[in-house]
């Protein structure tokens, strides 16, 4: 059984005008497209290792304890090496300002970026609060304070 549908609102900015709202292309996807609200006629073109920060051409309303989630599309970064810095870049809940896609080119070529084309997508997940407390220690674990690649290797 799924959750029920979260209400996102969107509200078109003067540069998304004629652009698709963000959408769903299949039933199973989680994310929804976000496309470029670049000027028409003006495509951006980013060198290898530049980076850009692009308009949707939308705002956004998202309820209280959830948070919209911009990432990569998994095309752009396979067939182009286009991705997004800041990944996922997180939209909390009371920011009401346009979206943007921070892109970077990591390809060793230009790629060039036009009106309308799919650049990110935004996935909208619950967020949950912590209470923070402050303590002299903590719990034991078999881990302990191991990281950096060392679960499953017996030792830090």
């Amino acid at each position: 059984m799924s959750a029920s549908p979260v209400e996102i609102r969107f509200s078109r900015l003067e540069n998304g005008a004629g652009l698709d709202l963000p959408s769903y292309k299949t039933a199973g996807a989680a994310g929804m497209d976000l496309c470029a609200a670049l000027p028409e006629g003006e495509p951006l073109t980013l060198a290898p290792g530049e980076r850009a920060l692009v308009p949707t051409g939308f705002a956004i309303e998202i309820p209280e304890h959830h948070e919209g989630q911009v990432r990569p599309r998994s095309g752009n970064a396979l067939n182009r090496g286009l991705t997004c810095l800041n990944a996922p870049g997180t939209i909390d809940c009371d920011y009401r300002g346009e979206i943007g896609v921070i892109l970077v080119n990591l390809d060793q070529k230009p790629q060039t970026v036009t009106r309308g084309d799919r650049i990110a997508q935004l996935v909208i997940a619950p967020v949950a609060h912590a209470r923070i407390v402050e303590v002299d220690s903590l719990g034991d674990t078999d881990r302990g304070a191991g990281g950096f690649g060392s679960t499953g290797t017996g030792g830090p």
